[in-house]
């Protein structure tokens, strides 16, 4: 490659507003790959901590066993947990108020999993926001830089008595630059929130389907 197309040689000769272009897609992209480790491990927790508790839940075991673990951090705490805990207090704590109303009971229980489980959801969901915004906004800022070194290379040739490929490619180049970083910061932010936001739909499922589930159980206790 030749050395003044070097992709160094190329981002250091760029106008100033193309290098700012340049320099803040590069954050953008850090700012991304963050937010997508960052929000990978919690996923993957909250899925391993789903599993374990579920498991354990329908073991048969004796809900107020498995409350005073969840309740005492002896059982692990993932999302399901927190969610079957806020039910549970609240089921227990209506029935010494208010012992035989069954419909107080369960209308109790299902608000606080309801007021958990979007708890739960928000705090899965945090920064998933600047993902969507990295994918849809990078682009045009790398093409906003490319038009940019591009008008400035043409402008360049007005003092050129005889434009040649070897005088307008090396500015062509320095803006086509600004581009690729675009894309590079928003091709991975794209699929992270599309596969992040699959992930969560999925773990959704998964709790509304559990608060259903546990409300029959303590629907059935009640009477």
């Amino acid at each position: 490659m030749n050395s003044e197309l070097s992709i160094v040689t190329l981002v250091l000769h760029a106008s100033l507003l193309v290098q700012f272009v340049m320099a803040l897609l590069l954050l953008i992209s850090l700012g991304s790959w963050t937010v997508i480790f960052r929000k990978g491990f919690a996923i993957r927790a909250a899925q391993r901590a789903t599993d374990d508790f579920e498991s354990e839940f329908w073991k048969d075991r004796d809900l107020g066993t498995l409350y005073e673990e969840v309740r005492t951090g002896r059982a692990d705490h993932g999302p399901l947990a927190r969610i079957f805990e806020s039910g549970m207090s609240e089921f227990l704590k209506t029935r010494q108020q208010k012992p035989g109303d069954v419909a107080a009971m369960l209308d109790g229980s299902r608000r606080a999993m309801r007021a958990a489980y979007q708890r739960e959801m928000d705090a899965l969901e945090s920064n998933l926001a600047f993902l969507a915004s990295a994918g849809s906004v990078s682009p045009y800022i790398g093409l906003f830089g490319t038009v940019w070194g591009i008008m400035n290379s043409f402008r360049g040739l007005a003092n050129v008595h005889q434009a040649t490929l070897s005088a307008v490619a090396p500015g062509i180049a320095e803006a086509l630059v600004a581009t690729a970083i675009g894309l590079f910061a928003a091709i991975p932010a794209v699929v992270a929130y599309n596969r992040y936001a699959y992930d969560m739909d999925r773990l959704a499922t998964r709790f509304d389907g559990f608060v259903d589930e546990f409300s029959n159980i303590l629907q059935r206790q009640a009477r």
